[in-house]
């Protein structure tokens, strides 16, 4: 199939005609996953669409910890009801009788 030359990130885009974008569109969202590649698909040798690998959202720990940082401390009444309610909803049930459900 010739709509899957290479077309490698940083590469020229790989056209291919709808037709065959139709025919194939599952193989080609898998070429885009896999090797980020950028596919253009053309209608009368025109470009109408375009299909390229979504840029994820990159957050490092560093960034987490800016933004820990930058968030209000919490006051020491807050924080007494906090425990006092982990405590509460995390108590171990003990059965007196093992046959009681």
């Amino acid at each position: 199939m010739s709509a899957f030359r290479t077309s490698r990130r940083g590469h020229r885009p790989m056209a291919v005609p709808a037709t065959e974008a139709a025919k194939s569109f599952g193989r080609l969202v898998d070429r885009v996953r896999e090797e980020h590649a950028t596919i253009v698909i053309e209608r009368g040798g025109k470009p109408v669409a375009q299909i390229t690998p979504l840029e994820g959202a990159r957050f490092t720990f560093d960034a987490l910890k800016a933004l820990v940082a930058a968030l209000p401390r919490a006051d020491a009444e807050y924080l007494t009801t906090i425990e006092r309610n982990a405590k509460r909803r995390h108590r171990v049930k003990v059965r007196t009788n093992p046959w009681e459900r």
